[in-house]
């Protein structure tokens, strides 16, 4: 696995905070619980990642790891169109990152980015940070600043 998407992380953050560091890991943190596991977390502490595309149109959608995004939050925000989940191709593409590794900012092409306000009930959340064994503590306001994202109310507990 290539470090480049890690050090382009780093490189992303220490404009904003040169102090914060992605913690990496042996293994790959593949979903949202293994990762919260492996940091002695709860799941919503997890900041899941997730693009989504309605014709040509992505948005990005960052949201604590034990919520479900709403269909018709991602519709509002894309406009018209059917929208669906980009595919692991479209992910590489827009984000510059693999599926399962997507950091929320530092990404290829420009998109809106949407954090839902499900991660404020943490003092720090965790991002992937580029490549599947990495994390990044932030707090939500740190988190904001970086994506430069709109808060929105898009989620449903499951």
């Amino acid at each position: 696995m290539s470090s480049r998407p890690l050090e382009k992380v780093r490189t992303y953050v220490q404009r904003y905070q040169p102090e914060l560091e992605p913690i990496v890991f042996e293994e790959p943190l593949p979903t949202s619980e293994i990762a919260a596991q492996a940091l002695g977390v709860e799941v919503g502490q997890i900041a899941k990642s997730i693009l989504f595309r309605a014709g040509e149109k992505y948005a990005m959608f960052v949201a604590a790891g034990d919520v479900r995004i709403h269909s018709k939050r991602v519709k509002a925000a894309l406009g018209s169109g059917k929208t669906k989940m980009a595919s692991p191709e479209e992910v590489l593409e827009v984000t510059g990152y693999q599926v399962g590794a997507v950091c929320p900012f530092a990404l290829e092409i420009d998109v809106p980015i949407f954090v839902d306000r499900s991660l404020q009930r943490f003092s720090h959340v965790y991002t992937a940070a580029g490549v599947p064994e990495s994390l990044l503590p932030v707090t939500y306001e740190v988190l904001l600043q970086m994506t430069g994202a709109e808060e929105i109310d898009a989620a449903s507990a499951e």
